[in-house]
């Protein structure tokens, strides 16, 4: 019984999501208490979950057929962050925009496109494995990428960036596996739950955000609004287009734009609300993460219209 109700909500997510922002921006009074320590734990728990899903034959998958997750790394690590460095310069953006931008894009994959690739028929284990292999790179390419195209803007904390991005990925992500492979029996019974708390939570964690700042939402200029939207919408093209260029597969190609298309916005707005005084930092997370799920469904809805041959990763 369980089992087909996490089933269904995890399915709809992007609902789910739409509906607690949207209760988020219309009650705002009522969730701007989640915030500070309850973001960063939610994260830790996302990400707990994830290493839960994973097992060492994941990495090891790496070495057996590198091509396609080096091709998605690579992607997802020069894509997004260029494109949130440009697009903050042609929209103009105000610095606490462009910085948030730009830190959203350099975050490694998100658990979501795990789901909206479930949802799209396309390949499930090359985008565990290729949030997986980001994820971890991330502790070291996403403060190097932030202090890279922020550092031409205003002094951060490099060090600091480093720390709490190993903190919120490293250390529940490990803790998951580890568990995952001396625990098994166990951890198998919390495999129907995790999905359903992260999906419940990157639906807090972006709602709370856009509940503190509905006012700044409300009246910010369309320019942020354009700037997400073009930055998710540039990754699930560009990502999908590289891709087929150099694989000449399809559902090898609808993966990895998806995966690049869609980025760990909690870890971006964590980053955000550590580390930058401006709390305006953080409403491109939000946005983002509403933004690549509502795109990532529309993606999965045109992606299972198409006929699909049996899946041979090279």
């Amino acid at each position: 019984m369980f089992n087909h109700l996490s089933k269904q909500i995890v399915n709809a997510f992007p609902l789910v999501l739409l509906g607690i922002a949207g209760f988020g921006f219309l009650e705002p009074e009522k969730l701007v208490w989640f915030k500070g320590p309850w973001i960063t734990y939610s994260l830790g728990l996302i990400m707990l979950g994830m290493g839960l899903s994973l097992e060492v034959e994941d990495f090891l998958r790496i070495f057996r057929q590198p091509k396609p997750i080096l091709i998605g790394t690579v992607l997802q690590y020069t894509i997004m962050p260029l494109l949130g460095y440009a697009l903050g310069y042609w929209f103009d953006l105000p610095e606490a925009y462009a910085v948030g931008l730009i830190l959203v894009s350099c975050c490694p994959g998100g658990t979501a496109s795990n789901v909206i690739t479930f949802l799209a028929k396309a390949n499930v284990p090359l985008s565990v494995t290729l949030t997986s292999v980001s994820t971890i790179l991330g502790i070291v390419f996403t403060p190097a990428l932030v202090a890279f195209f922020i550092g031409s803007r205003l002094e951060i904390d490099r060090l600091g960036l480093v720390f709490t991005t190993f903190q919120v990925i490293l250390v529940p992500v490990g803790l998951g596996l580890l568990l995952k492979s001396f625990f098994p029996k166990a951890t198998e019974k919390t495999k129907d739950v995790f999905p359903v708390l992260s999906v419940l939570l990157i639906a807090m964690i972006v709602a709370s955000i856009i509940a503190s700042g509905k006012e700044t939402i409300l009246s910010s200029d369309y320019r942020i609004f354009f700037a997400v939207i073009g930055l998710h919408l540039g990754g699930f093209g560009l990502g999908g287009f590289f891709a087929w260029v150099l694989t000449r597969d399809a559902k090898i190609s609808q993966t990895i734009s998806i995966e690049v298309g869609m980025q760990n916005s909690g870890l971006g707005a964590v980053l955000a609300k550590t580390h930058f005084l401006d709390p305006n930092t953080a409403i491109p997370s939000a946005l983002s993460s509403l933004t690549h799920s509502l795109l990532g469904s529309l993606f999965a809805t045109y992606f299972r219209r198409e006929p699909k041959k049996p899946a041979i990763v090279n």
